[in-house]
């Protein structure tokens, strides 16, 4: 990361993050169920990884993905969060250092990269479980959990070292005001006055390959699901298939 930073070059040293435009006198209140937000967040996925680690039993694909989920929101909170309640609700320290400004937003898009391509694991794990359970074991080896987690990482790395080669051409010399609490790379490339047309389809390719991609697979996954649910004759084995398939599409719903 500040080998990075080191390679941009920016005519100030600092950016400038917004906060809720109007709503300046009312950020107290506000910070209080961000807070409650970003606590439930941390304790919660915490709490998952503890108990994945700890309970032998959850040594399973289906636990290691949500470990993995939980992971990445815990990165993501911690990424935004920090500065959303302490620069811009708690103390009204709307500065950021360029620095501290490249390294939040690479860990931003990092993260999110990688929670679409958990999400996608997750569903085709799903999918797996419920359609075709006595393979479930053979096709989920833990030679193919590793190879899933590896393409992911490949993914991103590739992405990601995309919009850093790209970021490293552009010069920066105009205003520095974002308008996110947090630093993102569409409102960075927007300061930029040089060309950002190479870096702006860029951006877009990686949006499309983590959602518009990430987010077909998943419904379609669950669509097979639901309908090999459907096909199942016995009510007590599909009620119990429907509960499994209900809780898996909530918590991806949720995340």
């Amino acid at each position: 990361m500040m080998e990075i930073s080191n390679n941009l070059t920016f005519p100030f040293s600092t950016f400038h993050l917004t906060g809720i435009p109007g709503l300046e006198e009312a950020h107290a209140w506000i910070s209080i169920p961000f807070f409650c937000l970003s606590a439930i967040a941390l304790l919660g996925n915490s709490m998952i990884l503890f108990v994945i680690m700890k309970e032998q039993n959850l040594h399973e694909p289906m636990y290691y993905f949500l470990s993995m989920l939980s992971a990445t929101d815990l990165g993501l909170t911690i990424s935004t969060m920090s500065t959303t309640l302490v620069n811009i609700l708690w103390f009204d320290a709307r500065e950021i250092s360029s620095d501290s400004c490249v390294v939040q937003m690479f860990f931003f898009h990092r993260f999110s990269f990688m929670e679409s391509g958990v999400l996608v694991t997750m569903a085709f794990d799903h999918f797996v479980d419920i359609c075709d359970p006595l393979r479930y074991t053979t096709i989920l080896t833990n030679a193919r959990i590793t190879q899933l987690v590896v393409a992911m990482v490949i993914r991103m790395i590739v992405l990601m070292q995309l919009l850093v080669l790209l970021l490293n051409k552009l010069s920066f010399c105009g205003p520095n005001g974002l308008s996110h609490s947090y630093c993102y790379h569409p409102d960075v490339i927007k300061l930029s006055c040089s060309d950002t047309k190479v870096n702006s389809m860029c951006g877009l390719s990686a949006l499309i390959l983590r959602t518009g991609i990430s987010t077909p697979c998943v419904v379609l996954s669950y669509i097979l699901i639901i309908h090999s649910v459907l096909n199942i004759v016995s009510p007590k084995e599909q009620h119990k298939a429907f509960s499994t398939c209900a809780f898996h599409i909530g918590a991806v719903a949720i995340f």
